[in-house]
């Protein structure tokens, strides 16, 4: 039976030691630490031996284990174009220095590589996060954006994480890529492009979070099966789309999270427009049997009751065993 974590990113202002009290509480199996607030420190685990043993120990008092940590805000820095306030509202000030904007990247290019180190002396083999993206600005088009532009994007994404995948190799653990808008893969032929653009190598892998797939009319199953080799790690996020009344647009208007005037919106496990249970089918289909990671963002719900209730709706969907043979045949993509 696949594990089911929480992901500790949206719990980052408890204590490590009161968000791995509540999840013991409610019965998750472990955690997915993100590198925030007091959860996982990458410079501390890089250099005090005793770092890691001593969140081991937090996690065994409350009968909880870890099979991945994620650095999404300091990924996200590796790439981006451009760098101003809104890097430095997300990042350790270690990594935004001067604000310099070719020096942010570096340190977080820096950071990405101790934070493989960081996951080893944990005793974890996969590491989430986003990758940034030097094109994400002309995803709109126009002004009318060059294909030599668009090339030169993956091009700076490869020499910028290349060597940060080197250490990956080195320490044996994998990048799981989170598909998602303002990275270099945010769509499937994004996807496709940057897995080319860093020539397939194992080390480089994907986080599936369907919650944005589907508001961009995307098939998180059909992602499942094509991607399936490269499906390092599982992340239960919904969405809920709100479009249809003329005034509602995917983009969402700059209207912040839970305003009902947006397109969409996130919502608890179980209550949006992700095909769940089609999704954990294509995930037996395909033999994954890692984590599957609870990743809390309803604005609209009270956390503490909703992460309970997000638990018992991906437990049920767990137990899903049917013949792989008849998936395949439902689901064949010749």
């Amino acid at each position: 039976m696949r594990p089911v974590t929480l992901f500790t990113g949206q719990w980052a202002d408890l204590p490590f030691e009161e968000v791995c009290r509540l999840a013991a509480e409610w019965g998750y199996d472990g955690l997915e630490i993100a590198c925030s607030g007091d959860h996982f420190d990458v410079r501390q685990a890089v250099s005090d031996p005793s770092y890691c043993e001593d969140k081991r120990a937090q996690l065994d008092k409350h009968g909880l284990k870890v099979w991945a940590v994620s650095n999404h805000l300091v990924g996200q820095a590796v790439c981006d174009h451009p760098i101003d306030e809104r890097h430095r509202a997300i990042l350790p000030a270690r990594i935004w220095g001067s604000g310099d904007p070719e020096s942010v990247r570096q340190a977080a290019a820096e950071e990405m590589k101790d934070t493989a180190r960081a996951a080893a002396l944990l005793g974890v083999d996969t590491v989430i996060g986003f990758t940034g993206s030097s094109i994400w600005h002309t995803v709109a088009m126009f002004p009318p954006v060059p294909a030599s532009m668009v090339e030169a994007g993956y091009q700076d994404f490869a020499d910028r994480w290349n060597p940060i995948l080197d250490v990956f190799d080195e320490v044996g653990v994998r990048f799981a890529h989170e598909v998602h808008p303002s990275e270099i893969a945010y769509d499937y032929h994004t996807t496709v492009r940057t897995l080319e653009a860093v020539g397939h190598r194992p080390a480089f892998g994907l986080n599936w979070d369907p919650s944005h797939m589907v508001w961009q009319d995307l098939d998180p199953v059909g992602f499942i099966l094509d991607f399936k080799d490269r499906i390092y790690h599982v992340d239960c996020k919904d969405t809920r789309v709100r479009v249809g009344d003329g005034r509602r647009g995917r983009l969402s208007s700059h209207l912040p999270w839970a305003d009902l005037r947006r397109g969409w919106d996130f919502v608890s496990t179980g209550r949006g427009d992700v095909p769940w249970e089609d999704c954990f089918r294509a995930l037996n289909s395909i033999g994954y049997d890692g984590p599957v990671s609870i990743e809390w963002e309803d604005a609209g719900m009270d956390r503490l009751d909703g992460a309970r209730e997000a638990l018992a709706y991906i437990r049920r969907l767990n137990a899903i065993t049917p013949p792989a043979s008849s998936f395949d045949a439902a689901f064949s993509t010749t």
